[in-house]
């Protein structure tokens, strides 16, 4: 089963830190319409913090400043193994636009957890939403 390694990005809302963007997925996309956070695929050579960077500008159109390793999972779905870590962003430049999504938003943990987002970010949502990652 094909493996890849992901990236994600718990960015803060600049004007209240309580509330996360999140993104929805393209409709044409695998695991259309559901949401997750950004980010995307670590390329070869790049790691986890240039990779978040690279989809910050080409997924987001933002410049985004990068921190330290927040959480991190592996999950198998039927056609594929997702290494996904998370970790804390903040944008440095720019307003996000939903280039590489259909939709953008910030919204609180909870507020999360009424919309169908990827399987692999559902235990990072009950993470979030009891205080288990810290948000900073």
């Amino acid at each position: 089963m094909k493996r890849i390694r992901v990236v994600a990005g718990l960015i803060a809302d600049p004007t209240d830190a309580t509330r996360f963007l999140v993104q929805q997925r393209l409709p044409n996309a695998s695991r259309a319409n559901l949401w997750e956070f950004p980010g995307g695929k670590i390329e070869p050579g790049e790691t986890e913090a240039e990779a978040l960077v690279r989809e910050g500008r080409e997924e987001l159109d933002v410049e985004l400043s990068v921190g330290r390793r927040l959480w991190g999972t592996v999950h198998e779905y039927p056609d594929l193994i997702v290494e996904l870590e998370l970790l804390v962003a903040h944008i440095v430049t720019g307003s996000p636009k939903a280039l590489g999504a259909q939709a953008i938003r910030f919204a609180t943990p909870h507020e999360m957890k009424a919309l169908p987002f990827c399987e692999a970010d559902v235990p990072l949502l009950d993470a979030l939403a009891t205080g288990a990652v810290p948000t900073r």
